[in-house]
């Protein structure tokens, strides 16, 4: 039995998929790498048929699309591997990383999963003097789960046993389903936290026709989830309404200033279109936390 699962779940980017099964390859000593092909109408399964002669690399092809949580829930239910992790098609594993991960991960039996800090890449994943986060906070990380996803989806590696309690990804979530499972499995585990960069993270643009480039689609399904599933797992409803109140005001909080930062952003590098979609939406879906932080800075800026 391999040491542990990747999971690179791909559609249409035959060109970028070598790179990032090359980088997994190098991750770890004792490494199964499935790939599941959400049914790629280009030359992805000619690609992959170069590692037909690799025991280590599996090949799964669905025969309709599923999304990125069907096809990485695909990856679950076909790997093997008592620890698993997810790689997307156009991001890196960095040599050995896995192989340290798993070691602690090891010696921790109580924990559910590990994560790390990683590169941000340029649209050619050539890695950045920039990582994320900039903190890495570890043990019982459940209540700032609930308000901020701090952990980068390629840098983590999940305990199989774990996994097993919380059940697979949610596939209503696209873009955040990741996030979806970091709660789960945060409020019943312990998490531990390697601070240094094991992966680089290739960023979103408008046109990379990557979902995480439309932030504001991702707020509303984080904004669902948070009120109708989040809320109402069984240790937030144990802490009590007040705790939950708490939980909800700082998760919108949080969020309505994540998108003030991206308008202010856009408006500065003149992108009047992005900054207007963006303001929009920030007031529409959180218009108390946005009218605070925007009234909160200007105050600021007239004390300078």
């Amino acid at each position: 039995m391999p040491g542990i699962s990747v999971i690179i779940a791909t559609r249409n980017r035959c060109a970028l998929l070598p790179r990032a099964v090359e980088s997994a390859r190098r991750a770890a000593t004792d490494v199964e790498i499935v790939i599941v092909d959400d049914a790629s109408d280009d030359q992805t399964a000619e690609v992959c048929a170069r590692w037909s002669n690799l025991q280590c690399v599996r090949y799964v092809r669905a025969q309709r699309r599923l999304g990125l949580g069907g096809a990485r829930n695909v990856g679950l239910i076909s790997s093997t591997a008592p620890y698993v992790t997810f790689l997307d098609d156009d991001d890196i594993r960095l040599p050995d990383s896995l192989d340290r991960q798993v070691a602690l991960l090891d010696a921790d039996t109580r924990a559910g999963m590990i994560y790390a800090r990683a590169f941000y890449g340029d649209e050619d994943c050539r890695p950045t003097d920039d990582f994320y986060p900039e903190f890495c906070p570890e043990g019982d990380v459940f209540w700032q789960i609930l308000v901020q996803n701090f952990i980068p989806c390629p840098t983590v590696v999940l305990r199989r046993a774990c996994l097993a309690r919380v059940g697979l990804l949610e596939e209503d979530a696209p873009g955040i389903e990741d996030w979806d499972l970091w709660v789960r499995m945060c409020e019943l585990f312990p998490v531990l936290a390697l601070e240094e960069p094991v992966a680089i993270w290739r960023q979103p643009t408008d046109d990379s026709d990557q979902f995480t480039s439309r932030s504001e689609r991702l707020r509303r399904l984080a904004r669902r989830l948070h009120r109708d599933k989040w809320l109402k797992l069984p240790r937030v409803v144990q802490a009590g309404p007040a705790r939950r109140r708490q939980i909800a005001k700082a998760f919108a909080r949080r969020a309505a200033q994540e998108m003030v930062w991206q308008s202010a952003a856009s408006l500065k590098n003149k992108q009047l279109r992005e900054f207007t979609r963006v303001a929009f939406a920030s007031a529409r879906l959180h218009p108390i936390g946005t009218s605070k932080i925007i009234l909160s800075e200007t105050l600021a800026s007239l004390q300078e």
